[in-house]
């Protein structure tokens, strides 16, 4: 058995004295192990890092053993943010997230691309807007293509469209002011960067170099919030996992933000 594929590397733990088993989310075949020979040799090292882009090669005798790898790197993208302890924790969460949530050797194109498009907004030199706002996206994502997706495009009592500022933890649907206010303490908030036109969002943070204010911070917080408690209990928490540390640590990084960081 055989096949190769784009793929994002997700883990990579030792495995005897020189190789490591890897895990890779490839575009086309899905969270996939395999065991890298001399992954601890310098030429392998940078190449082995969660979150890089390689060319995988698989293969073994029979179709579930765990195989070995022949990997090539394509995109680096671990090396360009390990001074950032924030972005690293972004990548690293999305990483762990993935490999998780997702059943093995089940294809998810979908989430490839998100996960690739979330790596280049860590690492872009000049960011078309919030890395924060699309590591938040990500996983709305993820939920979506695993079934479990949010509707945040209409009020679930009402049917407006505007105002929504509430989402129902229990139908993970939008609700707007006026219908959530009696039932605000039980509702998640909903940040108005998820709720924006694509045009408009874009527009907005592409010329937005101004400070994280209290406000900006909020609604970062209040987006983790939304989506940690649907990956948790929708997604992990019934299939017996649980949210993965590195994940709320992300979120603890984020709380410690200074308000007068700029983005």
């Amino acid at each position: 058995m055989q096949w190769a594929d784009a793929a994002i590397i997700l883990s990579c733990r030792k495995y005897g004295e020189s190789s490591a088993v890897v895990r890779v989310l490839a575009r086309e075949h899905g969270i996939s192990g395999g065991v890298v020979r001399g992954a601890n040799s310098k030429n392998k090292r940078g190449i082995i890092q969660s979150g890089n882009v390689v060319s995988a090669n698989w293969q073994a005798r029979l179709a579930n053993q765990l195989g070995n790898f022949k990997i090539e790197l394509l995109e680096a993208h671990a090396a360009h943010i390990m001074q950032d302890e924030a972005k690293l924790a972004a990548l690293t969460s999305a990483c762990a997230i993935v490999e998780t949530a997702l059943p093995e050797r089940h294809p998810y194109p979908k989430i490839f691309a998100a996960l690739h498009e979330l790596l280049h907004s860590l690492t872009a030199i000049s960011p078309i807007h919030d890395w924060r706002h699309d590591y938040i996206k990500f996983e709305l994502s993820l939920l979506a293509e695993s079934g479990y997706g949010l509707d945040l495009s209409e009020c679930a009592a009402t049917g407006i469209t505007h105002d929504l500022i509430y989402v129902s933890p229990k139908s993970g649907r939008a609700v707007c002011r006026d219908a959530g206010e009696p039932y605000k303490d039980k509702m998640l908030l909903l940040p108005s960067f998820l709720v924006m036109s694509h045009e408009s969002l874009v527009t907005s943070t592409a010329n937005d170099q101004s400070p994280m204010t209290n406000d900006r911070l909020k609604e970062i917080l209040a987006g983790m919030e939304l989506t940690g408690y649907f990956l948790e209990n929708s997604l992990l928490t019934p299939h017996g996992q649980k949210m993965p540390v590195v994940r709320l640590r992300l979120q603890n990084i984020l709380k410690e933000l200074n308000a007068t960081e700029t983005i």
